[in-house]
């Protein structure tokens, strides 16, 4: 499937506009469809009403504009920190506080139960905070063996 003409720029207000087939329409929002496994793969522009104006098969097929300009609305819109090491947790039950590194710097989390630990893939965990913050950790083996061993007492 190839990706149809379009234009995309910014409002006076910073907000994306669309133009396709002769028609302007404002405030669209950029949704991944898998935002984990596939980022630059499977991108819907979606209208402010919901409705998907726009397939994007692949970032790579889009002009270096038009990919910069995508990239910097989504990495706003997206916050999801990688964690890279556990320094430590408070304890083994739930509630725990968790001192982690992730590659957007050093963080506390708060782990109210073990189930807003979500196992995405057999090395890919989604850990979600009592503040609604994801954290990924992308490959579970490729952790420290210290925090390999504090994560496996939630799992």
């Amino acid at each position: 499937m190839t990706t149809p003409h379009f234009q995309l720029g910014r409002d006076p207000h910073g907000r994306l506009i669309l133009q396709i087939d002769g028609r302007l329409h404002d405030t669209i929002v950029p949704v991944r469809s898998f935002p984990i496994s596939a980022a630059n793969e499977g991108i819907a522009l979606v209208g402010p009403d919901g409705s998907e104006l726009v397939w994007i098969d692949s970032m790579a097929d889009l002009p270096a504009d038009t990919r910069a300009l995508l990239e910097d609305e989504l990495s706003s819109r997206e916050f999801m920190p990688e964690i890279k090491r556990i320094r430590h947790v408070s304890s083994f039950a739930t509630p725990s506080r968790w001192q982690v590194e992730t590659d957007r710097g050093v963080a506390t989390l708060l782990l109210k139960a073990e189930e807003d630990i979500r196992r995405l893939s057999a090395s890919t965990l989604l850990i979600a905070d009592a503040h609604g913050v994801q954290y990924l950790i992308r490959d579970v083996p490729a952790l420290d063996r210290i925090s390999r061993r504090l994560l496996d007492h939630f799992l």
